[in-house]
């Protein structure tokens, strides 16, 4: 038997999240292995010492321990949606860039003792850029989804739940229809599926 990927993931995580979407849009049947973060199994440090997830084991047990990296494997094996077509890679930088940065310290303010008011504007101001691309299409790549989106999105829903009220308020209208269509898309609930956290010797959980 062929043997199958192994991903290291935590739900709640958006760089695990895009990781699970882009390993179902591809289809390649995947193990997945849930991690409580207060105990991650020493299987996935003795992979990746840098202890973040997501970690993914390839079958040729090399590893893969850069979100973007795994959608670009997954889609590399099999790309039935043409995700990898027109990848917005200005996009992706500044979400994973100063959209992160504002985001963290907008959301956990007291964790990091920051002005929650100030980086939720600086945030918003890159979200404007969405809004403005969004002008081409429902989606990132058009009228359909792809890398782009699914990068980004699990980002954005963090930003929208931390005062949805507030988020629904303002002049974004296309970001925020956007958003929605991404959250309802039947994808996005399949990688949202709840998994009890993985302990060694359980038997194989797969990403379907």
């Amino acid at each position: 038997m062929t043997a199958r990927p192994v991903l290291y993931s935590f739900r709640r995580c958006p760089y695990a999240m895009r990781a699970r979407l882009a390993l179902l849009a591809s289809g390649v049947e995947c193990e997945i292995r849930e991690v409580r973060l207060a105990a991650k199994p020493a299987s996935m440090l003795r992979a990746s010492p840098k202890a973040t997830v997501p970690v993914l084991i390839p079958p040729d047990h090399t590893v893969i321990d850069e979100s973007l990296d795994i959608m670009r494997w997954a889609l590399g094996q099999h790309d039935p949606w043409h995700w990898l077509a027109n990848i917005r890679h200005d996009l992706i930088a500044r979400n994973d860039g100063p959209f992160k940065y504002h985001l963290d310290r907008y959301k956990y303010a007291s964790r990091y003792q920051s002005d929650p008011a100030f980086h939720r504007a600086g945030a918003l101001g890159i979200l404007a850029g969405i809004e403005a691309a969004l002008q081409a299409g429902c989606f990132l790549h058009g009228k359909q989804p792809g890398l782009t989106d699914a990068a980004i999105a699990p980002f954005v829903r963090q930003f929208a739940a931390t005062d949805p009220d507030w988020f629904a308020s303002v002049p974004l209208p296309r970001l925020q229809e956007w958003l929605r269509a991404f959250l309802m898309l039947p994808l996005f609930g399949r990688a949202m599926c709840r998994l009890a956290p993985w302990q060694e010797g359980d038997a194989p959980v797969l990403l379907h």
